[in-house]
Parts: structure tokens; C-alpha cells; sequence
């Protein structure tokens, strides 16, 4: 993994994107870092195994106390954070200040506000297309359709407040969609 961390804390999950924000809350509540964090190809519906899950996250520490409380922030942030369901599976979530891994991925200083958008590949783009019009905010990392989970999205950065018109933005164009999709 290359990582010169003594003590590691592994989960797998059925949720890539909101296991990705967990992992992000994990980096700000403990001294840990994410040292290795993938999506599994096909998506979770399609796992290979019954509990293969859809990602893997390793966050690594120095001390077994600090990869327990890492561990524990992020399983308290997955009981929180989930795909919407509205005829689609999406997810349109604020993340009001990044942590080390989230701001390392997006490119941005570390506390910025992103918002994380992840909808079906038609959905993801015309949702995409729909928050970059209406807030002041920058596509940092575009996940182009298919992904390994056959989603797609972004994150994107600006304030706090502009990041939510973002995420509302987007909520509305996917619903949009699945509410019309001929």
C-alpha cells in the first residue's frame, strides 16, 4: 500500500460514493490517513461474493486507538449518508469541509466545500449540466460515465452555499429525469 502507517482499519460496503465521504469524515475526526480506496467493477447488485460489497477503504494510523476512532467516525457517517432513491438511485451530498482524502482528490485546499454528485450515467450528466449552471462553482473531478459502478458525476467546489445550490440543482435535474425519461 506504501504507506509507513503501523495500524490499519479495513471496511467494504455496498456504497462506493457515500463509503468515499465516510473515509473523507475519517480523516477529520482521527490521526488517519485513506491509504487505499477503490470502487469494485459492476456495482453492488453485481458483487462476485455475498459480502464483496462495492468499494474497499483502508485508513491507516499510527497508533490501534487512532485506526478504532477513524474506523468509528466513518461507520457514524455511513449511517447517515446513502444514495436518494426518487425512480433512480443518486447521490447529491455537501460536504461543507473536506478532509485529507476528499480535498487530495478533488485538488483543493484542505477544509474546502465540494459538492459530490453521483447519479446513473444520462442522469449524472444532465444533473451535472444543471449544477454547474446554477451555482458559482468549479468541476474539479468529472467521473465519466460508465464508472467501475456504471455511474457517473463530479465533484465540484465553491462555497459552502453555492456547493448546496449545487447539490439542489442536481437533485431536481436527476429527479427530472426519472420522472420523464422518454
Amino acid at each position: 500500500l506504501g504507506t509507513e502507517k503501523k495500524c490499519l482499519a479495513m471496511v467494504t460496503t455496498d456504497c462506493d460514493d457515500a463509503t468515499y465521504i465516510a473515509l473523507d469524515e475519517a480523516t477529520k475526526a482521527a490521526d488517519a490517513e485513506v491509504v487505499y480506496a477503490r470502487s469494485f467493477y459492476a456495482g453492488a447488485a453485481n458483487a462476485t461474493q455475498p459480502y464483496a460489497g462495492e468499494v474497499i477503504g483502508i485508513l491507516g494510523a499510527d497508533t490501534p486507538g487512532a485506526a478504532r476512532s477513524a474506523m468509528e467516525a466513518a461507520l457514524f457517517a455511513l449511517k447517515n449518508l446513502g444514495f436518494a432513491e426518487s425512480g433512480v438511485n443518486y447521490l447529491a451530498h455537501t460536504v461543507s469541509s473536506a478532509g485529507s482524502f476528499l480535498s487530495r482528490e478533488a485538488g483543493v485546499p484542505l477544509g474546502s466545500a465540494l459538492a459530490y454528485l453521483i447519479a446513473p450515467p444520462l442522469e449524472s450528466l444532465y444533473g451535472l449540466d444543471a449544477a454547474l449552471k446554477a451555482a458559482d462553482v468549479k468541476l474539479c473531478v468529472f467521473y465519466g460515465p460508465p464508472s467501475q459502478t456504471n455511474f457517473g458525476g463530479g465533484l465540484l467546489t465553491g462555497t459552502q452555499s453555492a456547493c448546496e445550490a449545487a447539490c439542489q440543482a442536481f437533485r431536481q435535474a436527476v429527479e427530472e429525469v426519472a420522472r420523464f425519461p422518454k
